[in-house]
């Protein structure tokens, strides 16, 4: 939250005007505790509920701050009655969980990694006597492999803090990376 003189929002690098009259320069912010003080400057923290969040995980906050957390499972929404929401071809609406999303993300991901040797599949297919490279076909294969996993431990996350500890990479005692997050856990492209 901002600096503020009185009701006042006070602005970093501009002049402004005090209750008194008493022109402050652009450079109040330069102002020691003790001269803050005497002119009534204070730093007002940002409400509970204004506090930032990570907005891939959350949808916000309560009035008290308390984070407003997605669903991990898809939902069929209804209206007011209790009565299954339907679009225009009559299918319920469906509002997507965070599981689905992201297990719908990672099989985007993977036929983007499968897709530049795409050409070698199709052409032993249709080409007597040509047969895909090795390192082609194992490196497909773990993408694949990956794919499964990546969706099995995105399944298996019971609640909203192991779905977010997918996207956190291990560490070793120094902080540093050791590995990729299980969520992007793909095998290096070829």
């Amino acid at each position: 939250m901002p600096w503020k003189h009185g009701l006042r929002r006070l602005k970093p690098g501009k002049a402004w005007t005090d209750d008194n009259g008493t022109l402050h320069s652009a450079l109040w912010m330069r102002y020691d505790a003790s001269f803050k003080t005497r002119y009534n400057i204070v730093w007002e923290d940002e409400p509970a509920s204004a506090a930032a969040f990570n907005s891939n995980f959350y949808l916000g906050r309560q009035t008290d701050g308390t984070l407003i957390p997605c669903s991990l499972t898809d939902i069929n929404e209804v209206d007011e009655n209790d009565n299954p929401v339907l679009d225009d071809d009559g299918n319920q609406v469906v509002t997507l969980g965070l599981k689905s999303i992201h297990k719908a993300r990672i099989k985007e991901q993977a036929d983007g990694l499968l897709a530049p040797t795409d050409w070698h599949i199709i052409k032993a297919a249709e080409v007597s006597g040509y047969t895909a490279p090795s390192a082609i076909t194992t490196y497909r294969a773990a993408v694949r492999t990956a794919s499964n996993t990546i969706e099995t431990a995105i399944d298996n996350a019971a609640d909203l803090a192991a779905f977010i500890a997918l996207f956190d990479a291990p560490v070793d005692d120094n902080g540093d990376p050791t590995g990729n997050a299980p969520i992007n856990d793909w095998p290096d492209a070829i």
